[in-house]
């Protein structure tokens, strides 16, 4: 049962210690605003002593819907975070994000005591019109739905919550018929349901899902005729229990709904689902109405219209999920702001990693994203949105509650029948922050169901582009209308000396099935909910802060058809001589294209990087030119390792102006059907240490490489076992001394370190290579041992039998091949590198031999009087090993 209140009312302590009520759930109406997470701790723990004194056996269930995006019904600004709606989580497409997301949530339920949290929801949007659940669902595929339900139900079990599924038998195919007491009604057969929409709920059950609430929607289709399900026997007990196996708690939809109580009667109500097989039912708010259900539960009973079996069988499944989430010694203790403050760092970071992940570009097709590549700072853009209600997880609604605009306790939902607020003070941070972030005009103005005024058209025509925000335009039809003018003004309104249509993007800030498959809207951004948090990731996709990788839910994925570029490139071979001053040039255009507060993996690159001009390697490159001017728009580098057999695409560059127009995909083309037709290729790989401008896909920034990694997956590659790998440079190496710990260890070690120049070495050094290098670096040992003047080789040797164990190798900046190694030229200091580690298999002390190898040759460096060192492809282990002796004294 509810009530109202944000304290322990007379009404609720009655029905704890003279009904012995067992579970209570809170809503946004038991919440304060304002210092929500100390109120709620107070609240519980009030209504488990209540409990405790009372004589109690058990502590109290204390449930909560705590869904993410748009309904939390626990908001605080200071201590509990915000995360995506359900939607926006699957649209990261990571199911890893969804578990620690719920674990997240659940650790922040439990820190204010409460025990079970009335989630996943688990309804497949089958009929995405319409439907008033929107991003609360997971999408319309039913395996994604069933994939992510189960990574929210782990994450909510593992933080110590018990589960609750929702809405059986599913919410995601709901006709209306127009009038309150009209029950909105399920038309799809029980064949129908079970290939769909009961789909996740059978894989919910089948990983043990602790309870269920049944809707209280009709159905009506062949085999099944039911007024309410959650009062429907053959839907409680023979569809949920019999057919799908579930032995777990049952709830009802809350009785006090007024189709069911106008038709049915709470009193009957509750004896009809007690009856169907509903252990709980669900008694929202008015105390005279939990009355009533008390009174015709007893009254039932002692007419036996309910068994005493039925009631035993209840009790205990309310029991058994009471012993998974709460005992007496929690329920009495919970550790509320103290543990909450202790989680606040790492849950902040998570939520501002998932929303980034969650931000879906559906289209882009006149690539104004992001603005700065269409827009001066001084042009001004329109920002037109619709009126709409704050979402309840939003600081704005508490700011409305605070002053007195709307109620603490009213549900604000996305429906027909909602009175509409002024929308500006919604979108009006919105705005500011894009202007803030582009250091530029923007005006600001809502739009409302009387459609585009002359106010609007004059604003279009001002602009220098427009952004039109929608909110569930499926349901909000005048949106779509909207819409769809201001495109049609802006495709009329040509503008620039090239004549193009006024740029327009459209920004979903819900569901995204506004314009997903509607083409005619070219730019359409995502966002899943309109929380602050949610809208200002969205600006730093709009101004080229955040590159967007998030992706559709759904089966609306799969219908999403792209629109990259279908151009075939000509692809040319690269004439050195030609067209090294032309790749320099790309190179710095490039360069200068990325962050300013991250460093490129380019700097030190010159034409000179890629040519190797080593007899044991054999090299072709490509390029995409501007035939006119002769200017290189894309340049691929391609390497047969002949040692090993190996393959490799070393880097592919395109133009940042050229992007999206398939001159990669050209390049990479050309670059894999030359390989191949070469045929003595053992494997192919993407980077190389030789040389070493990528070693892989690019790691420096995280969400590029996350974009990367999904473009290389699309064209063949398996980037699911790359690896992220980096170069350390240590610099002021006059002032580096080793730290002791590791000197002492390399000390004791039961091995020797030997620096060796020249040929005269190679045969037991290649030997050893053989047995565990990667591709590249049999080509780094062989040059480094031709160059005796400016290279060496430091060798650990077993000391009881000689063998090689490991080795490195050094190379100062005059080397032959030291153009190869960019970031050897990256500064004006003296840098040489220390390169390519190879660690037999077979030893036992990696870190140590590593170790001394690395200390060894800092040494050898420093004699040299070097004034810093490059450490190279650093990876995994490696990386932790080395980051200890990377500490300058």
């Amino acid at each position: 049962m509810g009530f109202d209140g944000t304290e322990v009312t007379p009404q609720i302590k009655s029905l704890i210690e003279d009904h012995h009520l067992g579970t209570i759930l809170l809503t946004a109406k038991n919440l304060k605003f304002a210092a929500a997470a100390a109120q709620t701790t107070q609240l519980v723990l009030d209504l488990q002593t209540i409990a405790h004194n009372a004589g109690h056996p058990v502590p109290l269930a204390i449930g909560l819907d705590q869904e993410n995006g748009g309904v939390n019904s626990l908001f605080d600004e200071a201590y509990i975070r915000q995360f995506p709606s359900a939607m926006g989580v699957t649209a990261t497409g990571s199911t890893d994000m969804a578990y620690a997301i719920a674990k997240a949530t659940g650790q922040e339920l439990s820190a204010v005591g409460i025990n079970w949290i009335m989630g996943p929801c688990l309804d497949v949007l089958t009929n995405v019109k319409n439907q008033p659940l929107g991003v609360r669902s997971m999408g319309d595929d039913p395996e994604e739905v069933s994939k992510f339900g189960v990574a929210f139900k782990r994450g909510y079990k593992d933080a110590g919550l018990a589960t609750c599924g929702k809405h059986f038998p599913s919410y995601g195919n709901l006709e209306f018929l127009g009038s309150s007491l009209d029950v909105p009604i399920i038309t799809d057969s029980l064949e129908q349901l079970s290939l769909s929409a009961l789909v996740p709920f059978r894989n919910a059950i089948s990983q043990g899902v602790d309870g269920m609430m049944v809707g209280g929607c009709a159905m009506s289709s062949a085999g099944v005729n039911v007024m309410h399900a959650c009062l429907s026997e053959q839907v409680v007990d023979m569809l949920l229990r019999d057919d799908l196996g579930f032995d777990g708690v049952v709830m009802s939809e809350c009785l006090e709904m007024e189709a069911l109580s106008q038709n049915i009667g709470v009193g009957g109500g509750t004896v009809m689902a007690v009856n169907a097989g509903c252990d709980l039912v669900l008694l929202c708010r008015l105390f005279s109405v939990q009355q009533e259900a008390i009174r015709y539960l007893k009254l039932g009973y002692e007419d036996g219209a309910i068994s005493a079996e039925r009631i035993r069988k209840s009790l205990k499944r309310v029991l058994d999920l009471k012993a998974t989430c709460t005992n007496w010694e929690k329920a009495l203790n919970p550790t509320g702001i103290l543990d909450l403050s202790r989680m606040q760092p790492e849950h902040t970071k998570l939520s501002s990693e998932a929303y980034n992940a969650s931000i879906t570009v559906v289209r882009d097709k006149g690539r104004l994203l992001p603005l700065s590549h269409i827009l001066d700072s001084e042009e001004e853009i329109l920002l037109l949105t619709p009126l709409v209600k704050p979402l309840p997880a939003s600081a704005l609604a508490k700011g409305l509650a605070a002053g007195g605009i709307i109620s603490p306790g009213s549900h604000m939902p996305w429906g027909k029948s909602m009175s509409l607020m002024s929308g500006e003070n919604i979108f009006r941070e919105f705005g500011r922050s894009i202007a803030r972030k582009r250091q530029g005009r923007l005006l600001h103005t809502s739009y409302t169901a009387h459609g585009v005024r002359p106010s609007h058209e004059n604003l279009v025509n001002r602009a220098a582009a427009v952004i039109v925000v929608t909110a569930d335009a499926n349901q909000n039809l005048y949106q779509n209308g909207f819409t769809k003018h201001i495109a049609m003004i802006c495709k009329s309104a040509l503008s620039g000396a090239d004549r193009r249509e006024k740029p327009m993007v459209v920004v979903s800030a819900s569901s995204p099935y506004d314009f997903a498959l509607d083409t005619s809207i070219g730019t359409y951004v995502c966002s899943y909910d309109f929380t602050e948090t949610a809208l200002q990731t969205v600006v730093e996709v709009l101004v080229g802060d955040l590159t967007p990788t998030g992706t559709l839910p759904g089966t609306v994925r799969q219908k999403q058809k792209t629109h990259h570029s279908k151009q075939h490139w000509l692809v040319e071979n690269f004439d050195e001589e030609q067209d090294a001053t032309a790749l320099d040039d790309l190179l710095q255009r490039i360069e200068q294209e990325g962050p300013v507060n991250q460093r490129s993996e380019l700097i030190g690159c010159s034409s000179k990087t890629f040519a190797l001009h080593n007899p044991d390697v054999e090299e072709a490159h490509y390029v995409v030119r501007n035939s006119s001017t002769r200017s290189l728009l894309g340049f691929c580098c391609t390497y047969l390792f002949k040692s090993t057999a190996t393959a490799v695409v070393g880097a592919i560059l395109v133009d940042p102006d050229r992007r999206k127009l398939s001159i990669g995909h050209s390049l990479h083309t050309r670059a894999i059907r030359s390989l191949l037709h070469r045929g003595d290729v053992n494997r192919f790989q993407l980077g190389s240490r030789l040389p070493g401008v990528y070693l892989g896909i690019p790691a420096n920034n995280q969400a590029e490489r996350k974009q990367l990694r999904r473009w290389f997956a699309g064209i063949g590659w398996n980037t699911a076992v790359s690896r992220p790998v980096c170069s350390l440079i240590l610099q002021k190496l006059a002032t580096w001394t080793a730290p002791e710990q590791i000197s002492l260890g390399v000390q004791h070690a039961d091995f020797e370190f030997e620096l060796v120049h020249g040929r005269a070495y190679a045969e037991p050094i290649i030997e050893h290579i053989k047995r565990g290098s990667r591709p590249g670096v049999m080509e780094v040992y062989q040059l480094a041992l031709a160059d005796q003047t400016s290279c060496g080789v430091i060798q650990a040797k077993r000391v009881k039998d000689g063998s090689v164990l490991g080795s490195v190798v050094l190379c100062s900046p005059g080397a032959s091949w030291a153009d190869a190694l960019p970031p050897l030229k990256d500064t004006n200091d003296i840098t040489w590198a220390i390169s390519s580690p190879v660690i037999s298999p077979d030893v036992g002390e990696y870190s140590t031999l590593l170790q001394g190898l690395i200390l060894l040759g800092i040494r050898q460096v420093k004699q040299q009087q070097a004034d810093a060192v490059l450490l190279d492809c650093v990876s995994g282990q490696c990386s932790k090993v080395t980051k200890g002796m990377l500490t300058m004294k």
